[in-house]
């Protein structure tokens, strides 16, 4: 297994599909990166030579946030939203959609399980 950004990538796996288990990168960034190193996207990553493993990890590192600098950013992105008390801020803490989404019905993903309601006697 190669180890690229902290993640073990499966050997049988293509290249393009293998770099996507990464977080914070898609098919088309996937792409992007093997053209620039310029290795084939076709290829397994068992049959990757140390050298274009090298290549794929010192160009991800110098371009791109993946996996826990990503997450974090967007956790900070958030955090910020709801100190400066803003709308978005405001769904982010009463966990409910921020996009502009229905809530009378359908966003039970966002709200969580229905509430059992009393029944008056």
């Amino acid at each position: 297994m190669a180890r690229i950004a902290g993640v073990d990538i499966p050997k049988n796996e293509r290249v393009e599909i293998g770099l996507t288990r990464i977080f914070g990168i898609g098919r088309s960034l996937s792409n992007r990166i093997l053209k620039e190193t310029g290795v084939d996207p076709d290829k397994r990553v068992k049959d990757l030579t140390d050298e274009e493993i090298v290549k794929i990890r010192s160009e991800i590192e110098r371009n791109y946030k993946v996996e826990g600098e990503l997450r974090k950013e967007i956790s900070m992105n958030i955090k910020r939203l709801m100190d400066i008390g803003c709308y978005r801020g405001l769904r982010h803490m009463a966990n409910l959609p921020v996009r502009g989404q229905r809530t009378r019905t359908n966003a039970r993903t966002r709200k969580g399980p229905r509430r059992k309601l009393m029944k008056k006697k």
